[in-house]
């Protein structure tokens, strides 16, 4: 692909830049790979083309058409991959680093989809809580709601994961019903831009959903908006650069920054050197060393162990790294190839220079065999571990990051130094805790959450299914605090919150049923007959409402049901006991009898749409209910969310009450009905 001159995806339509191409280079043969430039743009135009064009179009699909569009384009990635595993390479990535991004990246987006389909609505609206109850009567009330932006949102991602960083935003982005224009890192533009270009040319996008940068993105921030999101993963430096631009301030764009930080591994103070966490710890430590040649943004910079094992741990993890073959990553028998690039190459040797001012390199030789003919001038380092025995007094160790196969090991005295030592690093993606014992798991956790965004902790019994400390998952957070940038990413429904405004609103009953398109209390009902159970799910419409008859619980029954289901508990069989309980006036009906008679009173029985029960939500015990006390309940139509072409899910309110009309039972009934 020497000749190779990507394109950037603007107005919906594929335009090679005009002027001053920029080489990328294989991080292998040195080669040039690709060129690239975003000269002769009209970022103005982009913006607006996205807020115009792809914007409304998205918005106007619900939540699930927008998931089962994010689904399609993971599916087709993973169909096509093997043409960015062809790339991957010279990105200095071997093929199980290349899993990571592309398979990954492909999996988040599958990910985020599923999420997407099970747990938000078949609208536009995302609902925020439960109603809020202003006034005394229930006549003026409140709802807090997620609605979509109506700008674009601006990615720029980091040259390590150019699939998966640029999925990892894409997914909740699109969820949101936000349009993206996407800015990858230059280095390895030619996987993005692949990739990018294998989801347009699914046809699934709307026109205007997704715009691609290859080059500078010049003007582009001069144009942003309030109803802006500019989504950024990169160095510290650059994520205070960009957020700090006059427009920025101005219009209070949103700013989510990813930062590179200096994570830190624990073994815990409860570990021996024959426990099974210190090799854990050990296996951990070089695996996060190696893997990308250690460019991750969550790779462990700083290992931390008790200063008693300070020699064992240097030693183990030492003799792991020898054992580390570096070249071309095309080749089988490589662990480690290349870093992305000759400047990263330099940059992480420079840092290299200034870790060692303060620490000792106990592993790391700068004439490690390349395996490969066409890899000797490669970006090839081998994997360095540095030693810090006074890590209280140093500094650059806790501040300076070099970003590649680097780490350096540290000891501390006791758990209050851990705790400081690890939090020295002032904010992190990611921290991990090897120990097999929960209250040191407990302690640290209460100690470090403030400054980590995530904490993994492993042992003995989580190892084997553990996703280890550095690998980032769809449905947790991805960010951190501090120096981490303040930021998340991800976390499954609530990445796709990142991408939208919530608002409180606030009106009468009705009013919000109609807002909402989900029935709250008070609101108008519909009882007439038929039975509410023989409405199929695209006519049931929301308010539908049966009041049934009343039905009184006898002793008898009581103790029916106690017999017949083992349920002797006090409450229900045992007057005396019972009226002991500031809960209870005397012996009372099971809560479950309860739920029982509701529903023999409720259901219609006939076959008809109405295919299963589902379960139930929100499930409140109110009133107890004594011998002699009859129930009677409201079934009301609260929500749909159509599942496939063949069945749809209701949300039933019900609400039971007894001969004074008091609230005895209130829950979310879940059915599943035909379409």
């Amino acid at each position: 692909m020497t000749d190779t001159v990507l394109q950037n995806f603007a107005l919906g339509e594929w335009r090679r830049g005009d002027d001053g191409h920029t080489e990328i280079r294989s991080a292998i043969t040195g080669e040039t790979v690709a060129k690239t430039s975003a000269g002769g743009l009209d970022f103005k135009a982009m913006a607006e083309f996205a807020r115009t064009v792809g914007g409304p179009a998205l918005r106007a699909m619900t939540f699930q058409e927008r998931a089962a569009m994010v689904k399609a384009l993971g599916l087709a990635i993973m169909e096509r991959k093997e043409e960015l595993y062809a790339l991957n390479p010279h990105s200095g990535a071997t093929r199980k680093d290349g899993w990571i991004d592309i398979e990954g990246g492909a999996g988040t987006l599958l990910s985020t989809a599923s999420k997407a389909k099970r747990e938000l609505p078949d609208d536009t609206i995302i609902l925020d809580g439960a109603i809020e109850q202003i006034s005394r009567n229930g006549t003026f009330m409140a709802q807090h709601i997620y609605t979509s932006l109506r700008g674009v949102a601006i990615h720029i991602n980091a040259f390590n994961f150019p699939v998966w960083g640029m999925l990892e935003k894409l997914a909740p982005t699109l969820i949101a019903g936000l349009p993206a224009i996407i800015k990858p890192a230059t280095p390895t533009a030619y996987l993005a831009e692949a990739a990018f270009r294998i989801m347009i040319e699914t046809g699934l996008l709307p026109r205007g959903a997704i715009q691609l940068i290859v080059g500078s993105p010049g003007d582009l921030f001069d144009h942003l908006t309030g109803q802006d999101v500019v989504s950024f993963t990169g160095s510290a430096s650059t994520a205070s650069k960009l957020k700090t631009h006059p427009t920025i301030i101005r219009e209070s764009v949103r700013f989510i920054a990813e930062q590179d930080s200096l994570n830190a591994s624990m073994l815990g103070p409860d570990a021996t050197e024959d426990s099974l966490e210190f090799e854990l710890f050990v296996k951990e430590v070089v695996r996060e060393m190696t893997v990308k040649a250690g460019q991750k943004c969550t790779a462990i910079r700083r290992a931390l162990v008790p200063a008693a094992l300070l020699g064992v741990a240097q030693n183990a993890i030492a003799a792991r790294l020898a054992k580390t073959t570096i070249g071309d990553p095309g080749r089988e028998e490589v662990r480690m190839g290349a870093l992305v690039s000759q400047s990263q190459c330099a940059d992480v040797q420079e840092k290299i220079s200034v870790l060692s001012g303060e620490a000792e390199i106990v592993f790391g030789n700068a004439k490690a065999a390349i395996i490969g003919d066409d890899a000797q001038s490669g970006a090839f380092i081998s994997p360095v571990l540095l030693r810090c025995d006074n890590p209280w007094k140093a500094k650059a160790v806790h501040e300076v990051e070099a970003f590649g196969p680097v780490a350096t090991l540290m000891p501390y005295k006791g758990f209050d130094d851990a705790i400081d030592l690890a939090n020295r690093g002032g904010g992190s993606l990611v921290m991990s805790l090897f120990t097999n014992d929960p209250q040191v798991a407990r302690d640290v956790v209460r100690n470090t959450g403030a400054f980590h965004g995530r904490i993994a902790i492993i042992n003995r019994d989580s190892a084997k299914e553990s996703t280890g400390h550095g690998s980032p998952l769809p449905m947790l957070v991805h960010g951190g605090p501090g120096r981490a940038g303040g930021g998340e990413e991800m976390g499954g429904v609530r990445g796709v919150k990142h991408y939208m405004q919530r608002s409180a609103v606030q009106g009468s009953p009705d009013i919000l049923a109609g807002v909402t398109g989900a029935w709250v209390n008070n609101a108008p009902i519909e009882s007439e007959k038929p039975h509410p159970f023989r409405y199929k799910f695209g006519d049931l419409e929301i308010g539908k409402t049966i009041h049934t008859d009343a039905r009184t619980i006898t002793l008898e029954d009581i103790e029916h049901f106690a017999n017949f289901t083992g349920d002797t508990f006090y409450a229900h069989m045992d007057q005396e006991a019972a009226e002991a309980n500031p809960f209870f006036p005397g012996r009372v009906a099971h809560g479950y009898l309860i739920l029982s008679f509701a529903a023999g009173l409720f259901v219609d029985p006939a076959p008809g749409p109405v295919l299963a029960n589902y379960g139930l939500d929100e499930l409140r015990f109110l009133t107890p209910v004594s011998p002699g006390d009859s129930i009677k309940v409201r079934l009301t139509a609260k929500s749909k969310k159509k599942r496939n072409d063949e069945y749809g899910e209701v949300k039933w309110d019900v609400l039971v009450t007894n001969q004074k009309d008091e609230a005895v039972a209130s829950y979310d009934l879940l059915t599943m009905n035909a379409i």
